[in-house]
């Protein structure tokens, strides 16, 4: 009785010691923006007609599985309590694990973490890959926040999840605003949880935790193999090509520097800090060089003219290449392209009321769920690797990659010859009827 009143009392004493100390910080305000979550549904409903779903398996396809949300109190370094929203989506496990990423953003809201989820279930199914699709957010802003308050906040994140995270129900991976360091945190978290280092509970972690070579720049390369083939298609010459992107983060970098590799001449990059433009050719390379000598940025970049991030989108390229953040081809930029190709290395960049303008214009569009896909594939590599316990070299991840990529591309081309319809729907078709084969297969739950 002595012991539970003493108990009471430093209870009572320390809960109103923190409150004098504490100052709550509400969460930015949700911005206005473009739904992606309404975009995705517009694509989604087209396949579906054309495949003759029936409105069970419908609704089964569109609902998420699990949506949760939670509140994350975190002390920052001023001493004061910041109260975080996160996010995480199931869309579907049918096909396996669900899988997806953990996105830090101020803009992160219900509505695009759930597109988000559902584009991770078409994308993993486009490349044939046994995974379900999920996503994760939180509302923040890394760029003002300190290593100490992320790594508190992601793994109050991580322990927030403790039931939904694992390495048989549901695989998160980096995404904008986090990486290997964050990745590395939550499987810590995790293992710490369950008494033992469980690596395979999430991928894109440093390679002396488990990480997988070829992982950093894998949705770049499956940018690069999905212009290459669509190039193909269109029959351009790959030395004679030029290409734009937009978007210098670590998809579009890589995506850039490997088309270069290849021979088409990029004529423009662009960041946060603007775009720039040289009619001869960037170097790569040395743009990626300076970038990284400059804390990350482009800015003051003096080998490419600047111009401005719209005058992008409208160069007389062979190959433009968004990838940064969705909704930046819309009805408002898009009579102004000029590409003959756009290859989508962010997810969904392109509105669907953008869609029809593009289709009469003739320009091909490889899709966000095909042409990021290459990011999914190798963390499914990295998944395979820590569960063996054993690690592939580059070049085999790379041989089987670019296989995956191919196959996928090819399958998505033939099945848009068939019904007449764009690669992005024939994306949408190969998918929505791998998951509703699979559902039927298994009888349901």
């Amino acid at each position: 009785m002595h012991k539970q009143l003493i108990d009471i009392g430093l209870t009572f004493y320390l809960s109103t010691y923190y409150k004098s100390k504490m100052s709550y910080i509400e969460p930015a305000p949700i911005k206005d923006k473009d739904n992606p979550l309404e975009s995705m549904m517009q694509r989604f409903d087209k396949a579906v007609d054309l495949l003759g779903i029936s409105e069970e398996m419908y609704y089964i396809l569109k609902v998420p599985r699990k949506q949760v949300t939670v509140g994350l109190p975190v002390m920052m370094d001023s001493g004061k309590i910041q109260t975080f929203e996160g996010y995480r989506v199931i869309h579907s496990t049918i096909l396996g694990p669900s899988k997806g990423g953990i996105r830090f953003d101020p803009d992160v809201n219900l509505d695009e973490v759930r597109a988000l989820a559902a584009w991770m279930t078409w994308k993993c199914a486009v490349v044939d890959i046994p995974y379900g699709g999920a996503k994760g957010g939180v509302a923040c802003n890394p760029r003002e926040m300190s290593s100490g308050e992320i790594e508190r906040l992601m793994r109050a994140y991580t322990t927030a999840l403790l039931d939904v995270f694992g390495p048989d129900q549901d695989i998160p991976a980096p995404d904008m605003g986090t990486g290997p360091r964050e990745m590395a945190w939550l499987m810590d978290e995790y293992s710490k949880s369950k008494g033992m280092t469980i690596p395979a509970v999430v991928t894109g972690k440093p390679l002396v935790l488990g990480g997988s070579l070829g992982r950093t720049e894998a949705t770049g390369r499956g940018v690069m193999v999905s212009a290459l083939a669509g190039m193909e298609k269109l029959r351009i010459n790959p030395y004679r090509a030029t290409a734009a992107v937009q978007g210098f983060g670590n998809v579009g970098s890589h995506a850039a520097l490997l088309l270069r590799e290849r021979g088409v001449a990029i004529h423009a990059i662009s960041d946060i800090s603007g775009a720039y433009y040289n009619s001869k050719g960037i170097d790569v390379a040395d743009a990626v060089a300076y970038r990284e000598a400059n804390n990350g940025s482009l800015e003051g970049y003096t080998k490419a003219e600047p111009i401005s991030g719209d005058d992008l989108f409208t160069l007389p390229v062979d190959v433009l290449v968004p990838a940064a953040k969705e909704d930046v081809i819309t009805r408002k930029n898009v009579a102004s392209i000029q590409a003959r190709m756009i290859v989508e290395g962010a997810n969904g960049p392109t509105s669907a009321k953008a869609d029809d303008i593009i289709n009469e214009k003739g320009i091909m569009v490889v899709p966000d769920i095909l042409a990021n896909a290459g990011g999914v594939t190798v963390s499914y590599f990295e998944w395979v690797q820590n569960r063996i316990g054993y690690k592939w070299t580059l070049e085999r991840i790379n041989r089987r990659t670019d296989r995956i990529m191919k196959d996928a591309f090819d399958k998505v081309y033939e099945t848009s010859l068939k019904y007449k319809v764009s690669l992005r729907i024939a994306a949408y078709i190969v998918a929505i009827d791998k998951v509703a084969s699979t559902y039927k297969y298994r009888g349901g739950f």
